[in-house]
């Protein structure tokens, strides 16, 4: 007798949305249900195990990060037994919407998620926002925030003019301040580079007792691509999950960007930017001892031949 297809494992790539959004339905009938908030949002539950991940997904990010075209939250259902609420836009809202402040509104009063022993938010950038300002319908929750803006009311982040076209959004009604509903949460991680200076400053904006700040020098604009890409999301929200997340933890984790060139670029690139000359060829050096790298075993041979043309020595 031939097994039953395993309602996870979708292959939703070059779906149209009606398509895309009927395959979420049949998984969510089949383990839990897929409800649509208004116009522009759906929610998808998946249960399974007693830890709850609370994603904040968009499906343009999607489309343009997951191998088989599903919410990244459905990854932890698949290889930890995790459950899922996925929340997803058709863009960029920032969840700004009262269908979906209803929605977690009626997951509070009916008890939602006192079913999980512990429960998990994320998201990045406009869908880290969101993480963190939903994590106060489940008090006691976790928070894992990529990139997050903590409000586009231009009162208070008027300096920030990349959402200039979404100051229109309401900020200062409910689930709106995102920093201010961290105050329920057990604690939350913000990830972002300090060297991009808006993420930095909206990061500033997210100072609480229960929040630790994660620096990603050097990885730029564009986290949760390298998360994914070094295999890092997984690892870094069960350590959130079992409470073992510390600066420690994610020092170790954060060590296999040693080997990622995209990181390794940058680097090279801040270092000459600043006329570091010597630790650039130190960087080189490095790289090259350790990697088929050759861009950098090309601009190791020229710092090397500039230093014996000047005659100077290697420190900076």
């Amino acid at each position: 007798m031939q097994d039953a297809p395993d309602p996870l494992a979708l292959e939703l790539v070059g779906l149209s949305r009606a398509d895309w959004l009927r395959a979420l339905q049949d998984l969510g009938e089949a383990r839990g249900f897929l409800e649509p908030l208004g116009a522009a949002h759906h929610a998808l539950f998946v249960e399974d195990g007693d830890t709850l991940v609370v994603t904040f997904e968009s499906l343009p990010a999607i489309q343009a990060l997951s191998e088989d075209g599903a919410p990244v939250g459905l990854e932890f259902v698949r290889e930890l037994g995790w459950s899922q609420l996925a929340v997803i836009s058709d863009r960029d809202t920032w969840f700004r919407d009262p269908d979906v402040y209803k929605f977690f509104d009626q997951l509070n009063d009916d008890g939602f998620f006192d079913d999980f022993e512990q429960v998990v938010f994320f998201g990045a950038g406009p869908c880290g926002y969101a993480a963190a300002a939903y994590s106060v319908a489940c008090p006691g929750a976790r928070v894992v925030a990529v990139q997050p803006q903590a409000t586009l009311d231009p009162r208070l982040a008027g300096w920030d003019e990349r959402f200039a076209d979404k100051r229109r959004l309401c900020f200062t009604d409910r689930y709106g301040y995102a920093p201010e509903m961290l105050d329920a949460a057990d604690h939350a991680f913000i990830l972002y580079d300090p060297h991009e200076p808006l993420d930095a400053m909206h990061a500033a904006l997210f100072h609480r007792s229960n929040v630790t700040r994660f620096r990603l020098p050097f990885m730029g604009s564009a986290l949760l691509s390298d998360l994914l890409e070094l295999d890092l999301l997984l690892p870094l929200l069960t350590s959130a999950a079992e409470g073992s997340l510390d600066v420690l933890t994610f020092s170790g984790l954060m060590r296999v960007r040693r080997d990622h060139p995209p990181y390794l670029r940058k680097l090279l690139a801040r270092l000459e930017s600043d006329g570091r000359s010597g630790l650039s060829e130190m960087l080189c050096e490095n790289v090259v001892a350790r990697m088929q790298a050759p861009r950098f075993r090309r601009k190791l041979e020229a710092l090397r031949a500039a230093r014996k043309a000047t005659g100077s020595g290697t420190s900076d």
